[in-house]
C-alpha cells in the first residue's frame, strides 16, 4: 500500500440513516459518569445538544480494592436511570442511537462482569469496556477537527496528553499523521489510591508522588524528537478547571493558551492543600478534590521536562470523539486506516523488516480479500487487520529465521501498533504465525485462547496470506495484478504479463492446502492478458 496513494474505500453501509440524526454518548469513567447528546448532520457534523455528569467512586473502588463496591455499582445504575429518563425525552432509544464506553476503573475491576451484567439488566445499557487502544483511537478522531483548523498545530509536532482518573494518554502527532500512541498506567486517582494503600508517611506522599510522575515522564519525553519544535496540549477535567481559574475569561470552547509558569504556581497551591480544602476552597466533586493535585502535578513536570513556556488546554473530551466516531458511520474512516498501516510500518522498519516484500504480500493479501469477500463474508476491519498481518508477516526475522513466523506472532502481539485493540492485535499476529509451517490447531496456546468466531477468522485470513505470501515466492514484486474468478469447483488466479509462473505456482500448490481445507476448492495460477479487474496501485 502506498502511503502517499488513496487508501481503498471503506464500504459504503447498506441503508443510509436518516438526518439530522439524535446520538447519545456515555463515558462510564474513575471519577464521574458523563453523557453527552448530540445531533448529527447528513455531512457528518454534529453539534452538542447538552451535557451532563455525576460523580462516582469507580476509581476508588477499583485501584484501593481491585474490585467495584456493590453500592457504588448501585449508584451507577441510579445515575444511568436517570440519563435513560433524559435520553427517552429526546427519543433517543435505539441501540444504534447510544453509545457506552467504560474505562480503565471498569475494564480493571475483577467483578467487572457482574458490573456489566447488573447495568445492563437495571438500565438496558449495553456498556463496552474500553481498551487502551480505543481510548487511542476516539482520542485522536476528537483532536481531528481541532488540528484542521488550527494551521500552526497541522504543520507542527504536537503532544496530546490527558492524564485520567486511571490512566495517562500520550499521542505525538507530526504533520497531521499519528507517530507515537501509548496509555500509561498512570492515573491522577490511581496515584493517590496508591499511596494511601501503602500508607505512605504524611511528609513523604509528595516525593513519591513525584517520582511515580517523573518516570511516566521520562517515558514519553524519550519518544519527542529533542531538534524539534512541540505543542503541547493538554486534554481532561483538571486541566480544564485549572485554565478556568487560572484564566477567568477564557471561553470554555475554545483553545486557551496557558503560561507554564502560571500553571506550577497554580499547582503547588492545590498540591499543598488537603482533599478537605480543596471541596470547601473550589466546591469540586470528592473525586475531582482527590485527582486534581496529581493531575496537574503531571501536566507541569510534563511541560518543564519539555522546556516549554506555555501549552495549549482544549475542550475536547473522549465524548467528542465517541460523538465523531458515530458521525463518520464507520469506525475505521480512510483516514484512521491510513494512520494503522503507517503505524505497522514504523514498527517493521525498527526491526528492518523487507518492506517491499511485506508491502507486496499485503497488497495482494487485500486484492485476494476481496475477491473471496462471497466467500469468508468478512467485513472492512478484517481486510485492514489482514493487510497489517500481511505487512509485518515476516518481521520474526529480526529475532531469528528460524521459526520466524512464531517471532512474528510474538513481535506483533507485543508491538505497540496505534488504532488497533488488543482483540485486533491478537487476531493479526495470529494471522502473521500461520503463514507458513504448521495450520492452526486447537492445543496452540495463543489460538485456543480465541472464541470459535476469530478461530474461524484467523484460520480464513491465514490461508489468504499463505496464497498471497507464495505468489511473491521470489521476493521481486513483479505481479502487478491479478483476476480471480471460480471456475469449475476451482479457484483460479490469473496473473497478467507472467511469461513464466512456475516458481509462484509450485509455491501456491505448497502452501494452499489450508486454503482448500477452509475454502473447500483447489487453487489454479495461470497467465491472463494485460487487461484486467484488480490492478495493485
Amino acid at each position: 500500500m502506498n502511503l502517499d496513494a488513496p487508501l481503498p474505500a471503506v464500504p459504503a453501509t447498506a441503508v443510509k440513516p436518516r438526518f439530522p440524526k439524535l446520538v447519545a454518548v456515555v463515558d462510564i469513567g474513575a471519577t464521574s459518569i458523563r453523557m453527552a447528546i448530540a445531533e448529527i448532520t447528513e455531512g457528518g457534523q454534529f453539534r452538542t445538544l447538552e451535557t451532563v455528569a455525576q460523580a462516582v467512586s469507580l476509581g476508588r473502588d477499583t485501584f484501593s480494592t481491585g474490585a467495584i463496591d456493590p453500592a457504588t455499582t448501585e449508584e451507577c445504575v441510579r445515575v444511568l436511570k436517570n440519563y435513560r429518563q433524559l435520553l427517552n425525552e429526546y427519543d433517543i432509544t435505539r441501540p444504534e442511537q447510544i453509545h457506552v464506553v467504560a474505562t480503565s476503573a471498569v475494564r480493571e475491576a475483577v467483578n467487572r462482569l457482574s458490573f456489566l451484567k447488573r447495568i445492563y439488566i437495571a438500565t438496558g445499557f449495553n456498556v463496552e469496556p474500553f481498551d487502551e487502544a480505543a481510548v487511542n483511537r476516539v482520542t485522536y478522531l476528537g483532536v481531528l477537527p481541532l488540528l484542521a483548523s488550527e494551521p500552526r498545530l497541522a504543520e507542527a509536532q504536537t503532544l496530546i496528553v490527558e492524564v485520567g482518573g486511571g490512566s495517562t494518554e500520550a499521542l505525538l502527532i507530526d504533520h497531521g499523521d499519528v507517530a507515537f500512541a501509548h496509555t500509561y498506567r498512570l492515573g491522577a486517582l490511581r496515584l493517590r489510591k496508591t499511596l494511601e494503600a501503602f500508607h505512605a508517611p504524611a511528609g513523604k506522599v509528595r516525593a513519591i508522588m513525584e517520582s511515580q510522575i517523573a518516570r511516566i515522564v521520562d517515558q514519553v519525553r524519550k519518544h519527542v524528537p529533542a531538534d524539534q519544535s512541540l505543542i503541547l496540549i493538554a486534554l481532561g477535567g483538571d486541566i480544564r478547571f485549572a485554565t478556568a481559574e487560572l484564566l477567568p475569561s477564557w471561553d470554555a470552547h475554545s483553545l486557551a493558551t496557558l503560561p507554564v509558569g502560571e500553571l506550577r504556581k497554580f499547582t503547588e497551591k492545590i498540591v499543598a492543600m488537603s482533599v478537605d480544602e480543596i471541596l470547601h476552597r473550589f466546591h469540586l466533586a470528592v473525586p475531582d478534590a482527590e485527582s486534581v493535585g496529581p493531575a496537574l502535578l503531571t501536566y507541569a513536570r510534563l511541560a518543564r521536562a519539555l522546556s516549554l513556556d506555555e501549552l495549549l488546554v482544549s475542550p475536547i473530551n473522549l465524548r467528542d470523539g465517541l460523538i465523531k466516531e458515530l458521525a463518520s458511520r464507520e469506525e475505521w474512516t480512510e483516514n484512521f486506516t491510513h494512520q494503522i498501516v503507517r503505524s505497522a510500518v514504523d514498527f517493521g522498519r525498527r526491526f528492518g523488516f523487507d518492506e517491499p516484500h511485506g508491502r507486496q504480500v499485503a497488497e495482494l493479501s487485500r486484492m485476494l480479500f476481496r475477491a473471496l469477500q462471497p466467500e469468508h463474508q468478512l467485513g472492512y476491519r478484517h481486510e485492514v487487520i489482514l493487510y497489517v498481518a500481511a505487512l509485518l508477516h515476516d518481521v520474526g526475522y529480526a529475532v531469528s529465521a528460524r521459526s520466524h513466523h512464531k517471532h512474528s506472532m510474538y513481535l506483533i502481539s507485543n508491538g505497540d501498533l496505534f488504532g488497533l485493540s488488543q482483540k485486533d492485535v491478537q487476531l493479526a499476529a495470529l494471522i502473521a504465525r500461520y503463514h507458513r509451517r504448521s495450520s492452526p490447531k486447537p492445543i496452540h496456546e495463543s489460538y485456543a485462547t480465541l472464541d470459535w468466531e476469530s478461530r474461524t477468522q484467523v484460520v480464513k485470513l491465514a490461508a489468504i496470506l499463505r496464497l498471497a505470501d507464495a505468489l511473491d515466492r521470489n521476493n521481486n514484486q513483479r505481479i502487478k495484478g491479478l483476476q480471480c474468478t471460480r471456475e469449475d469447483g476451482r479457484w483460479v488466479i490469473s496473473v497478467p504479463g507472467a511469461d513464466d509462473l512456475s516458481v509462484e505456482q509450485l509455491a501456491v500448490q505448497q502452501k494452499a492446502g489450508l486454503f482448500k481445507e477452509v475454502y473447500g476448492m483447489p487453487v489454479l495460477v495461470r497467465n491472463a492478458p494485460e487487461r484486467l479487474e484488480t490492478k495493485l496501485r
